[in-house]
């Protein structure tokens, strides 16, 4: 029997791995069912010894090697394009080759070009629905030995050229699909290794995918399913900025276009940036995921749509192109968000997802933070008593988003990024119904770790008091729970004084804020606060200032050196506190003094 056309090419090379790769094939060719299953498990096994060999080798060998395997690779090329290439040998490698050719891949970027040149191939040659199939557990197929980003490339090519060729049941296959990529673009966004050109090229192919969702829907009939097929388009995209962002958002210039190209795919999938900041099309989305048999498989692939909704906005805050992809108008919309107060408060809620998250980089954050700071400025309807009902659904995400911004306040390098979270802080708060206002600042107080950020929250609350102190008449919430954010400093729920040098910034901040409510109170002859009653003055004397004082004192006795000389962090941390305390210990003796 002789060999086809094809299989004899190979003949000519004298490459070891070249005639290997020959005798393989003769065998799938010519064997029986049997054999031929048995040798295409053989040509896995082939391949992946190949990529061990070229992850394993030296600087010296490398060269060999690699010339060696891409010639082969060029000759599996050449042979399943060649029309005398048998079909049984085609439908026997077409199962092992996408999975252990990307591997390969994966192990060096120059094979990519070849790599992607067979997974084509393939695609064109073979029935789609066994190839989707095929590229989707070859995706989930990823190696940590490999690039993650290399390996996936190729098969991202095929997936959308894949989708494309689907003529039957296209919704339930790519829905069936779209979970499986969207892992795989997580796992590549979270690798630390991958340049930016990989990434880049990497999202340029998820984006293509999207585009051949769109090319499906566009050619289904109007009804049920091309409607679940463009919500299943927007999930995607909404994931896919995400992953974007996170990947490359502190590169924007490199984004931007990428962002751009996304962008355009909101307003085919009827998402505004309205809809998209106040949630309303998230609920839409979800909706969908609900209702929707695999719900729950599918729902744990799209964790992230909320963050990407918010981010798809600000990257129109951004940059005026990613807006024109978008066809929005971001002026009309700012305008709408500064006098509807409910859409701002929904906004602000929204924003939560780019405040609190750990990956995305400060850039992305600081322009979310300004885009707060904007909608929240002017002459704005919000903070009045009478709105404080409508608000309740939202104080929830309202928290969330305060949270987020206090950890760029404490933790951002940016000292000017600081200062506009903390202008952003107190713009929402601003915004917030005087009763809420107050019952937000205690819940931030009691559930912030940080000492510096309990310190600019209670300073936060002195100005609360300063200003409502100039109104009349001036008896607000804020008095009546000012003692017992005193009192959650300087005698923390767990008992006893507080830590003292690590919390000192937190309870200067504490005994400033006793001292001010004291003095105003005074001043002005009330009590609103309750300051001045006897039992809250003997109170605030045994429990708080003079446990404090025996702490401060022993400790300053405790860290003096041999030269009788404090170190110098103590002296800064401790002065503060020391001289606000005996400020405070007078204060209080002198009303006791009154009440006897």
């Amino acid at each position: 029997m002789t060999d086809s056309c094809a299989v004899a090419e190979f003949s000519t090379s004298s490459n070891p791995l070249v005639l290997r790769l020959h005798e393989i094939l003769k065998s799938i060719e010519y064997g029986d069912m049997a054999q031929s299953e048995n040798s295409a498990l053989e040509l896995a096994e082939f391949l992946d010894s190949l990529s061990e060999s070229i992850i394993n080798s030296s600087v010296t060998e490398d060269e060999n090697l690699c010339d060696n395997a891409l010639e082969m690779l060029r000759h599996i090329a050449e042979y399943i394009g060649s029309p005398s290439a048998k079909e049984k040998v085609i439908d026997a490698v077409s199962f092992v080759l996408p999975k252990a050719v990307c591997k390969i891949s994966g192990a060096l970027q120059k094979f990519s070009a070849i790599a992607d040149s067979i997974i084509e191939q393939l695609v064109l040659i073979c029935n789609p629905r066994d190839m989707l199939t095929i590229l989707c557990e070859a995706i989930d197929s990823a190696s940590e030995k490999i690039n993650i980003t290399l390996y996936l490339n190729p098969l991202l090519v095929g997936i959308s050229r894949v989708f494309i060729s689907l003529k039957r049941r296209q919704y339930k296959q790519v829905k069936a699909a779209v979970p499986v990529v969207v892992r795989a673009l997580k796992q590549a966004c979270l690798s630390l290794d991958d340049e930016d050109e990989l990434l880049e090229d990497l999202f340029n192919r998820a984006i293509g995918i999207a585009e051949s969702i769109r090319n499906i829907q566009e050619k289904l009939v109007e009804g049920e399913l091309s409607e679940k097929l463009r919500t299943l388009l927007s999930l995607y995209i909404l994931q896919v900025v995400t992953y974007l962002s996170v990947s490359l958002g502190d590169k924007t210039p490199k984004c931007l276009s990428l962002v751009s190209r996304l962008s355009c795919f909101l307003h085919y999938c009827h998402l505004s940036y309205v809809g998209l900041l106040s949630g309303s099309d998230i609920v839409d989305l979800s909706s969908f995921l609900n209702e929707e048999e695999d719900g729950d498989n599918t729902k744990s692939c799209f964790l992230d749509i909320e963050c990407g909704a918010a981010l798809s906005v600000i990257w129109g805050y951004i940059s005026n192109d990613v807006v024109q992809s978008a066809k929005e108008n971001l002026d009309a919309v700012e305008n709408e968000l500064k006098y509807d107060q409910i859409k701002r408060w929904q906004v602000i809620g929204m924003l939560k997802h780019i405040f609190s998250s750990a990956n995305l980089p400060w850039v992305l954050k600081k322009h979310a933070i300004d885009f707060v700071c904007c909608i929240t400025e002017g002459n704005i309807s919000g903070g009045s008593d009478g709105e404080h009902l409508y608000i309740l659904p939202y104080i929830p995400s309202i928290f969330a988003a305060m949270q987020g911004i206090q950890t760029v306040i404490v933790y951002c390098p940016d000292a000017q990024l600081r200062k506009m979270a903390y202008n952003a802080m107190k713009k929402v708060l601003a915004d917030i119904p005087t009763p809420e206002r107050s019952d937000m600042l205690k819940a931030l107080i009691i559930h912030s770790n940080l000492p510096s950020m309990k310190a600019i929250l209670l300073d936060c609350v002195r100005e609360e008091i300063r200003t409502e102190a100039n109104q009349q008449p001036r008896k607000g919430p804020i008095w009546t729970i000012v003692l017992e954010l005193v009192e959650l400093v300087l005698r923390p729920s767990k008992g006893g004084p507080p830590h003292i040098p690590e919390e000192s910034d937190a309870v200067s901040s504490a005994l400033n804020l006793y001292r001010f409510i004291l003095m105003v109170e005074s001043a002005g002859n009330t009590n609103y606060s309750g300051v001045l009653s006897e039992t809250n003055l003997r109170k605030a004397s045994t429990e708080w200032l003079l446990p404090l004082r025996s702490l401060v004192t022993g400790i300053l006795a405790e860290n003096k050196n041999d030269h009788n000389h404090l170190t110098g962090s103590m002296v800064c941390a401790l002065n503060p506190v020391e001289l606000v305390l005996y400020r405070c210990i007078e204060l209080v003796e002198e009303k006791l003094k009154d009440c006897c």
